[in-house]
């Protein structure tokens, strides 16, 4: 059985399918966009997030796992090239400044392989592995620099 410990999350549920699905139509249309179609940019990423500010710019190249679970402020600028594993929320203030290429994971696995794997499972199960997840957050005000990886659980700024 597995360890407790971890919040973990079924990622092959119908529902979850679907809502992944739904997201990387919308994320490859926003990606194809041309820079200044930017009302139909604001469409896509309200309805593709959990909530969006006022003043936000996603840069192209953007990807994320379901887009519900991202929480954006006021006066946002998301640079290109950017990922966002969001599984658990992601939540980012107002007047935050995130840099090219940074990447956002709120997905974890067990390290242990006995809380990893799936070992008692029945045949048709499709998954052999857990996946746990824990939120992050950036507050306001923050600037995280080009290449930045963010792993589960972490939050950034003042508390």
């Amino acid at each position: 059985m597995a360890n407790k410990k971890y919040n973990y999350i079924e990622c092959d549920t119908p529902e979850h399918i679907n809502l992944h699905t739904k997201t990387e139509k919308l994320f490859k249309e926003y990606n194809s966009l041309d820079y200044e179609n930017t009302e139909r940019k604001r469409e896509i990423l309200k309805d593709l997030f959990g909530s969006i500010g006022k003043n936000v710019s996603v840069g192209t190249n953007f990807y994320c796992d379901t887009g519900k679970n991202i929480f954006i402020g006021d006066d946002v600028i998301v640079g290109p090239n950017t990922t966002f594993i969001d599984n658990e929320k992601i939540i980012i203030g107002s007047c935050v400044l995130l840099a090219p290429n940074l990447q956002i994971y709120t997905s974890h696995h067990p390290i242990l392989p006995e809380d990893r794997y799936i070992l008692d499972r029945n045949e048709a199960d499709t998954m052999y592995f857990r996946t746990g997840a824990d939120p992050v957050e950036i507050k306001d005000g923050a600037w995280i620099g080009g290449g930045v990886i963010i792993l589960p659980g972490v939050t950034i700024g003042k508390k």
